[in-house]
């Protein structure tokens, strides 16, 4: 089940908010965390009860962190319980392609050849394994206090509101709202405003464009038009559909007292590599920069060490994104160069780059790095590379010629619009009147309502976060 389905829209979520309204105050960290194990047991009863287990060995380590009175024996501590925590995210995430790669080495038939039945991934282990981990380092420095309850503690962690593709929230973000929050209209509606606009980026743009995507990666040596549409298209479908999870998550946190920080700033506007981070996915950005890369040495240890810890911090984040391919790890190694050049530029005060061009630069390559993020094999970021360079010729392939249809360049249009709209913010805020006001207010039930109709059509398209 996910948020843009009907068993959602029509079942899961009316039923949990009448409850969650009838229920008192005292009652609905509960309420909460029950219906999320609900929401986690609809898609497999059996990994609900590792998704239990780890809400349970989270609490547990905090507990047991902040009972612990000597230094060195609550490092010995958090070392346990991140192992934990780490031990069974690179089982399920990583075990399948390991196998795979050292088969491949051996080759088929090879007596050291491993038989091997495929790890199935459980949704949302890797955001769940990072807030945990971010709460046990947090209890460990002192910054926030070791849940003593178990409910409040599980509410936060198993919260389905934000479980499948995040943001990753921070126990010190929500701590205070754990124990009280507000839950009336007005942040019901605003709530719901964001719901409906999450859900239209989604489902309008997104989904729209998955099977133009999925055709152009397929195709064997693709034409120019063909790369460009199929590198544009993931672009557009990856920010929507990931920006779009983030906005309903942020109005469902709303809806029910919780207050998320936004997890995406206009990315594709940015005029640097280093700006891009600061946009894309700031909650990821964040939580690598205070657990990883800061912990690592961050900047103080002098520039060789700096570019090592950039290197290395973006190979891990790479190696997170993805455990089926090794295009994950190259597409970190990637960013991780690109930080680096972007720092070294900055350092040798080689001048500014105006900013129509440096906005270019950086989106080109935000969206050449993004095709061997798509890309299902290296040698399909290969074939996509040479298509994207002319090497295969510019017209379309017959396999896109007969997918595309109007409402594949409708969608191509609507996302670059959303992307650029930014730009015209200044002139935007200058608007005023009624006719502005009744726009800002409908346009996102329309938008909410053409997008349940597509769901109702074509079936629930599942995110690309989704098993993650």
């Amino acid at each position: 089940m996910v948020f843009a389905s009907l068993e959602f829209l029509t079942i899961f979520l009316p039923a949990f908010l009448a409850l969650y309204a009838v229920v008192g105050p005292t009652r609905r960290n509960a309420t909460l965390l029950l219906c999320s194990w609900v929401f986690y047991g609809w898609w497999s009863p059996i990994f609900l009860l590792l998704f239990m287990f780890l809400a349970v060995m989270g609490w547990v380590g905090g507990l047991a962190i902040d009972a612990t009175k000597t230094q060195r024996a609550r490092g010995w501590t958090l070392t346990a319980f991140i192992a934990l925590n780490l031990s069974l995210l690179c089982w399920f995430k990583y075990s399948n392609i390991l196998v795979e790669t050292l088969n491949g080495i051996v080759g088929p038939g090879s007596a050291l050849s491993i038989e091997w039945q495929l790890v199935i991934l459980p949704i949302g282990l890797s955001f769940i394994a990072l807030q945990s981990i971010s709460y046990l380092i947090d209890v460990y420095r002192r910054t926030v206090p070791a849940d003593k309850s178990f409910v409040s503690f599980g509410a936060y962690q198993s919260m389905f509101v934000h479980l499948i593709a995040g943001p990753i929230i921070r126990y010190d973000w929500v701590k205070r709202e754990l124990v009280s929050r507000p839950f009336d209209w007005q942040h019901f509606s605003f709530g719901a405003r964001r719901l409906m606009i999450g859900m239209s980026m989604k489902v309008l743009i997104a989904d729209t464009l998955a099977p133009v995507v999925d055709v152009a990666f397929a195709v064997q040596n693709p034409s120019f038009l063909d790369a460009w549409l199929g590198c544009i298209g993931y672009g557009l479908q990856l920010f929507f559909d990931f920006a779009g999870y983030s906005v309903m998550a942020i109005g469902l946190g709303m809806m029910l007292g919780f207050r998320f920080p936004e997890n995406f700033n206009h990315p594709y506007l940015a005029t640097s590599i280093q700006d891009f981070w600061r946009r894309w996915h700031l909650s990821l950005s964040s939580w690598i920069r205070d657990y990883l890369y800061i912990p690592l040495g961050g900047n103080r240890l002098g520039p060789i060490r700096t570019y090592v810890n950039l290197l290395l911090t973006m190979s891990i984040a790479g190696l997170w994104h993805g455990g089926d391919s090794w295009n994950f790890l190259l597409w970190g190694i990637a960013h991780g160069v690109a930080l680096s050049v972007d720092r070294l530029w900055n350092q040798a005060k080689l001048g500014r780059v105006p900013t129509i061009l440096s906005r270019v630069l950086t989106l080109l390559f935000v969206f050449l790095a993004w095709t061997i993020f798509r890309a299902h094999t290296f040698d399909n970021g290969l074939q996509m590379y040479a298509g994207q360079f002319g090497m295969n010729g510019f017209g379309l392939s017959d396999a896109m010629s007969v997918i595309l249809r109007p409402s594949h360049w409708l969608a191509y249009a609507l996302g670059v619009v959303c992307v650029m709209l930014p730009l015209l913010q200044g002139w935007a805020q200058r608007q005023s009147g009624p006719g502005v006001v009744f726009v800002a207010t409908v346009w996102p039930i329309i938008g909410f309502l053409f997008s349940f109709a597509l769901i109702a059509s074509r079936g629930a398209v599942p995110f690309l976060y989704f098993q993650f």
